[in-house]
C-alpha cells in the first residue's frame, strides 16, 4: 500500500491534493506520509460507499450465480468471460462506480 500511494503522489500535479478512499482492510492500513495525498478508510460495513463492491454483486448476480463448474480451468474462463462483459459497457461501469457528492468541481 505504501509504494502503491507513494507511486500516486509522484503523478498527483503541483499545487494539488489526492485523496485515496480504501476499505478497512488490513493490507490497506499501513501508515503513508505524502505531502499530496490523504488516505481516507471508509467506515466498517458500508459497500455502498465502496464502489467495487457493486461491481462483485453485479458480478455474482448476472455472471457467476447459480453454476456448477467441471473445474478450476472452467471457473477461471467463467471469470473473465464475466470481466471482459462487465468492461464492455461504460455507462454500466459510470453508472456503478460514479457518485454525485464524489465530483470534483474544476476551479
Amino acid at each position: 500500500m505504501k509504494l502503491h500511494v507513494e507511486a500516486i503522489s509522484e503523478q498527483v500535479p503541483a499545487g494539488r491534493h489526492a485523496l485515496v478512499i480504501s476499505d478497512g482492510a488490513a493490507r490497506h492500513s499501513e501508515k503513508v506520509n505524502c505531502h499530496n495525498v490523504t488516505p481516507l478508510k471508509l467506515p466498517p460495513y458500508s459497500p455502498e460507499l465502496n464502489p467495487v463492491e457493486q461491481i462483485w454483486q453485479w458480478l455474482k448476480q448476472k455472471m457467476s450465480s447459480n453454476r456448477t463448474y467441471k473445474n478450476y480451468k472452467a471457473i477461471e474462463d467463467a471469470c473473465c468471460e464475466a470481466w471482459n462483459r462487465f468492461v464492455e459497457d461504460a455507462e454500466r461501469i459510470t453508472g456503478m462506480c460514479s457518485r454525485k457528492w464524489a465530483t470534483i468541481k474544476e476551479s
